[in-house]
């Protein structure tokens, strides 16, 4: 079994229906064929291809790569949390609503992860609930809403939320820390991407809200946690020696890592043997980023022909985890 867990969609928005939530700003798909653009109002904001929205198109894709299943989630700047939740919650719902449409044909290959209005809790608790019925096997959601970690109360209320209710989250970085100074090269996504997710696993891990989630929570972090397993040794010597990093945190960083997931986007051998040794390989699932150029490009390769993991630790890594971690087993 070959479970790819993360990759993105984007559905056929028109610039009509994004205008509903922002005129100026909102993402609408602008298509040619084969090629499309991501548009923002009328500015375009990156070029794509028809695997993102075409699913027979995505089916053959998951054919060439030999993947029996892939968990699909929303391109990041379909969030929309900063917009007013009068907007927003509609706007999640369409997206949700459509995925689902999207995937009707191909449920058995295509799997679906919703996306929630977290500028507001409660709203987002309930879509996460519709979501589930609808057919969505997990929630994805940026690594922080405005000024707010992942430790945030309200944010913590919700993945309690989906703790109780056996919803799978997935978390992503997005919104990226760097502003003027990463204006070129693809900084952001280069340098700051992986920060984005190191802070939001140091925000649950350092603030004690590991303590205060249910241990039932399945959460997972993609890119393989950002610079999270490279950096934690320097964690563990700040907890160590600094009361100001044990303030909140009772035990030590690194004996979180049980509590979380990660996937294998890390497109290197000895990364990918660093995260498996940091994190053990029933917490390391095939996560490809696809289909964009920043994805692997042949899923599964980088785990599949590893040199150094043995063939147990490739296939929970390749599905057996993604099937426990989305209840795919039935």
């Amino acid at each position: 079994m070959k479970i790819d867990m993360h990759s993105h969609f984007f559905p056929l928005i028109s610039q009509a229906e994004a205008a509903k939530l922002d005129e100026q700003r909102a993402p609408w798909l602008q298509t040619n064929g084969r090629t499309g653009q991501i548009m923002r109002g009328s500015q375009p904001f990156r070029p794509v291809h028809d695997a993102l929205w075409d699913m027979q198109r995505r089916v053959e894709h998951l054919d060439e790569q030999q993947l029996d299943i892939q968990i699909m989630c929303a391109t990041p700047v379909m969030f929309a949390y900063e917009a007013p939740i009068e907007r927003a919650l509609p706007w999640a719902q369409l997206m949700n609503d459509r995925a689902i449409e999207m995937t009707a044909d191909y449920s058995s290959r295509l799997k679906v992860l919703a996306q929630v209005p977290l500028q507001d809790i409660e709203a987002a608790c309930r879509e996460a609930s519709r979501a589930k019925t609808l057919g969505h096997i997990g929630i994805q959601i940026g690594n922080h809403v405005g000024d707010r970690d992942l430790d945030d109360p309200a944010l913590i209320e919700f993945l309690t939320h989906c703790a109780n209710e056996s919803i799978p989250v997935l978390v992503h970085p997005w919104d990226m820390m760097g502003g003027a100074r990463m204006r070129k090269w693809m900084l952001p996504w280069l340098v700051a991407m992986p920060a984005e997710t190191q802070l939001g696993i140091l925000s649950l891990i350092l603030s004690g809200a590991f303590e205060r989630l249910p241990d039932s929570l399945n959460i997972c972090f993609a890119h393989g946690g950002g610079a999270f397993a490279f950096l934690l040794g320097r964690v563990d010597n700040a907890w160590r020696h600094r009361d100001i990093v044990r303030e909140d945190c009772p035990y030590l960083p690194s004996s979180y890592v049980n509590r979380f997931y990660v996937d294998s986007a890390v497109f290197d051998p000895g990364a990918l043997k660093l995260l498996v040794d940091t994190m053990g390989s029933d917490r390391v699932m095939l996560g490809s980023d696809a289909p964009f150029p920043l994805g692997e490009q042949r899923i599964g390769a980088g785990v599949n022909e590893h040199p150094l993991l043995v063939q147990s630790d490739k296939s929970r890594i390749l599905g057996q985890n993604a099937q426990t971690f989305f209840g795919l087993n039935g």
